[in-house]
Order: structure tokens, then sequence, then C-alpha cells
């Protein structure tokens, strides 16, 4: 029998439910009387999204954090959410102190007011997030047009090391290790800036399943061809993989785990856009430009080879 695929099974369920012409999107919008309503629900799993030296306040931390991440690329304030829990019957007091503080965190940091949820009991440590918010327009997926600039919030790559020695037990310590195993444990999504620049946006999209996913996707949405010239990489992490000789592309495009976000603009905006960079201090990076086709493309010294979707996937 075919194994089946993420998009496979979201197929079936989105054909059952009623919805066939589901698209892809960060967030889901519906309207309640006359609000327009912003809503987004993810999941943390101990067996696949936990790894074992990663501490239980910061996981509970990093799934709110996850919701708020994908109203950061929609240009959407977060506001109130719901969390359910599925705990072991022999979870220690410790244990649950530390996940409600690392919740905690995260809705101080950015002011998400929780008004519920659910408790069960079950084998493992299961976290279920769902954010509110309301806003008139979200930036969607599709919206870039030829001559469009291609920009990042931030470097990629340092996630990928620091899972690697999550999960590999690497008791080494420098700053750049020191700097990735942060980027797991403690991600900040850029929700000021797309708070901010949201109005000069043209699409958006959340990273978190690896630059090519987000690229790709945002391609095949758009109905565009995404030119790459720049990747999006610090000088320290790439001296490293160079020495380590480990595939910079992979490390880059495929690794995941950033809560970055992908976001194109007209080129008029660009002066606007690079100073609330330095305003709010957040790094921005631009990776390349949009044009007439179709696909993701690496440039260099003027060849193109093509970039394929290779980051995150469940049941792969």
């Amino acid at each position: 029998m075919r194994k089946l695929n993420e998009n496979k099974i979201i197929d079936i369920f989105q054909t059952k439910l009623g919805n066939r012409k589901f698209v892809s999107e960060d967030v889901e919008t519906f309207t309640l009387g006359k609000t327009k309503i912003i809503a987004k629900t993810d999941t943390m799993v101990q067996s696949t999204d936990i790894p074992q030296k990663m501490k239980l306040s910061d996981a509970a931390r990093k799934s709110v954090i996850a919701c708020v991440s994908d109203f950061a690329c929609k240009g959407v304030k977060p506001k109130y959410g719901i969390i359910s829990i599925n705990l072991p019957k022999s979870i220690s007091k410790i244990k649950i102190n530390n996940i409600a503080n690392g919740f905690k965190k995260a809705c101080r940091e950015y002011g998400i007011s929780i008004i519920g949820g659910d408790t069960n009991e079950g084998k493992e440590i299961v976290f279920n997030v769902c954010i509110f918010g309301n806003s008139n327009k979200i930036v969607t997926r599709k919206g870039s047009n030829e001559g469009d600039l291609i920009f990042t919030t931030g470097p990629f790559g340092y996630t990928s090391l620091g899972l690697n020695i999550l999960l590999n037990n690497n008791k080494k310590k420098n700053n750049l290790i020191k700097k990735s195993l942060k980027s797991v444990t403690n991600p900040k999504p850029r929700l000021n800036y797309g708070l901010k620049n949201k109005k000069y946006f043209t699409s958006s999209m959340d990273s978190s399943d690896g630059l090519s996913t987000t690229l790709n996707e945002m391609s095949k949405q758009s109905k565009k061809k995404f030119i790459i010239n720049k990747i999006p990489l610090n000088k320290d992490l790439e001296m490293y993989l160079k020495k380590q000789k480990i595939d910079l592309n992979s490390t880059v495009f495929h690794g995941g785990e950033e809560y970055e976000f992908v976001f194109t603009i007209p080129s008029k905006y660009k002066k606007i856009i690079l100073k609330n960079s330095k305003l709010l201090k957040i790094p921005i990076i631009e990776i390349g430009y949009v044009t007439l086709g179709k696909g993701v493309y690496l440039e260099k010294k003027g060849e193109e080879t093509i970039l394929k979707d290779s980051g995150w996937k469940h049941f792969r």
C-alpha cells in the first residue's frame, strides 16, 4: 500500500469536511458578526518535536511562539490563546511548574491572554496551542508580482546546527554553538517588524518548515519565478560549515525551525523597510527577486540551478 504523506492526509480531511477549495495559509480567517477573526493552532509532541536535552519551560514557550511567528508574517497582533496539554500520569510538580512558566513567559513577551484550555492524560507530553487576534486584512502567501524584491527577517542555518548538537549530545562550547542552541530553544519571531511593515508587503510566509519550503510555496501560490541571488547566512556559520565540510545549502535552505519570515515588496519601498529595520533593530536580508515563470532558482555567476522543496515534512 502506498504510504500517505502530510499533504495527502490534509487533502482527505479537507474533502471529508467539505472544503474542496482549501488554499494553504499561515493562519485561518473567519468573520464573527462584523469582526474578522484570525486564528492559528499548532501542536508540539514530545517524541517528535522536543529534543531530550531541551528544557520543558523552553518547549512550552516555543509551542506558543510557533503560533506567534505565523501572526508576525501576516502583520497581525495575537491577543488571546487556548492551551490544551496531554501529560503522563507520573509527571512531577516541578515539571508542571516549568511548563507553566514557559507558557507564561511567551504570553508576557507578546501580550497574549490565555482564556482557557484542556488537560488530558496520555503516554507523552503534548502541547496544543491556539492563538486568536483580529484584523481586516492579512498578507497572503500569493501576492508577489514581477519585479518585487525578496527579503528574509534574519539569517538562516543556526537552528540546523543547534538541533544537531542537541540530538547528538555535543558537549563542545563556543560562541557559535551557544548562538545555535539559543536559536532552537529561544526563538524570537519578528512580530513588531511584521506589524509595522505589513502595508508594504505583497506576500509573506513563516519559514519554520525550512526556507526552501517557504520559497517554493510562495512561488507556487503567486504563480511567479523566484530567483535567489544571496544566501542569508552569517559569516561565522559559513566559516564553520566550510571547515567542517557540511553542505551549506542544505543547512540554510532545508534545516527548518527558524521562526523568521520571508516577504516580498515592490522595489520602491526598499528604503522604507530598511529604515524600519534599523529603527526596530531587526535584521533583514535581501535575497533575490520575483520574475515571470515558475519555480525557485539559485543564481550564481549568471547560472541558475533549481531549488527544490526539501524542508520539513511529517510522515516522510
